[in-house]
């Protein structure tokens, strides 16, 4: 199949940046890839000559785009899996398959799996309404999380005391012991429809303490050799015993005393490996295509040492986005700068990131708060 790369049709759905950046990744390849999206001005519409508007949860519309592909993936996790399933039946080769979509889109299907594989996460309980919630009142402080649908930190809370308990998810969810973490970290590993595996060195995340968005990264983390190999062990064990064919990013938290507990999992390219575009020999974007063509899969060591921080709409800006101090940026050596085309800004929303490679991690870290407290997304 693969020495005809030119004749195999793709689809995507989802048409944002992680779909524009993959659509990027495989124009070295000549693929033929078409997208669908709700947004009629999505990312990837400038990348691709055949792109169709339309709902991605919505049953007939997957199963009309789908027919005519011969591999169908998707950047987001929120699409209509039952539409998945049938155009699997038609012959559509879909990756990731159908089922691990549908598990991993629930966050309480996804923890069940952990507890049922030996694969560590924090203690859980499962809730359906605000107050089977409240009855845990007990067991404050927790982390409140719905089941379905949550993204780029909304959809999870602390709950800290009993006057929180107020704001609830009042639906399917979760509630979650309040891991007290040294670090966040995240692995990226991808298999191929052949069983090959392949992971990316471990990054190190630092989150928005307020809106729980990944605000910058470094790579590598900083830590030990133990937990490096203990995170890449755990990652290919999440992959491998989901079967899964793809990219699949692990966040996992390591704990203040160094044991590793997977937090969530996303099925696609990863937020947490804009960098490996820049700073390793295969980015994520290629390695996602390899493993769903079932192409041999790349190497994945780091280049360099590399940052990455998230282009953000700042808070009290919406309209026309305007790159406050895009030139200054720009003229760092070593800072390479990716905007996703969104002419609208509004307070968080991803607009870009940059990625910065540096040998020296003290420099990194200076051109990384430098590119953070500089570039704004305005209006």
């Amino acid at each position: 199949m693969i020495d005809q790369l030119h004749n195999i049709k793709i689809g995507i759905l989802g048409g944002g940046q992680l779909g524009r950046m993959l659509v990027k990744a495989g124009s070295d390849y000549g693929l033929s890839i078409k997208a669908m999206d709700p947004d009629e001005n999505a990312p990837i519409k400038k990348y691709i000559q055949d792109f169709t508007k339309g709902n991605i949860t919505d049953y007939n519309q997957v199963l009309a785009f789908g027919k005519d592909c011969d591999i169908l993936t998707i950047e987001i996790e929120n699409v209509n899996t039952k539409a998945l399933m049938a155009l699997e039946k038609q012959g559509v080769k879909v990756f990731p398959q159908p089922h691990v979509i549908e598990l991993i889109k629930d966050k309480s299907l996804q923890k069940q799996f952990y507890n049922s594989n030996n694969i560590p996460t924090a203690p859980f309980s499962i809730t359906h309404s605000k107050s089977e919630v409240m009855a845990f009142a007990k067991k404050l402080p927790f982390v409140n999380k719905l089941a379905r649908e949550g993204y780029d930190g909304r959809g999870v809370q602390i709950i800290r005391t009993k006057a929180d308990l107020e704001k609830a998810f009042d639906t399917l969810g979760i509630i979650e012991d309040l891991i007290p973490f040294e670090k966040e970290v995240s692995v990226i590993v991808a298999r191929n429809t052949a069983g090959e595996v392949r992971v990316f060195p471990a990054v190190e995340l630092v989150f928005h303490p307020v809106h729980n968005l990944v605000e910058y990264l470094f790579a590598p983390a900083e830590i030990s050799d133990e937990i490096k190999q203990n995170a890449k062990n755990i990652a290919i064990d999440v992959i491998e015993k989901l079967e899964m064919v793809g990219l699949l990013a692990v966040e996992m938290f390591v704990t203040n005393n160094g044991d590793i507990l997977v937090n969530e999992v996303a099925p696609r390219p990863h937020n947490s490996g804009h960098q490996t575009i820049e700073a390793n020999i295969t980015s994520q974007y290629e390695q996602h295509l390899r493993a769903i063509l079932g192409m041999p899969l790349g190497a994945t060591d780091a280049l360099i040492p590399s940052a990455m921080v998230n282009l953000l709409g700042e808070e009290g800006y919406t309209g026309p986005a305007i790159y406050q101090g895009l030139e200054q940026v720009m003229k760092e050596p070593g800072v390479h700068v990716h905007l996703y085309g969104k002419t609208e800004t509004r307070p968080f929303r991803k607009m870009g990131h940059v990625t910065i490679t540096n040998g020296n991690t003290e420099e990194l870290k200076r051109k990384a708060n430098f590119v953070k407290n500089t570039l704004k997304v305005i209006a």
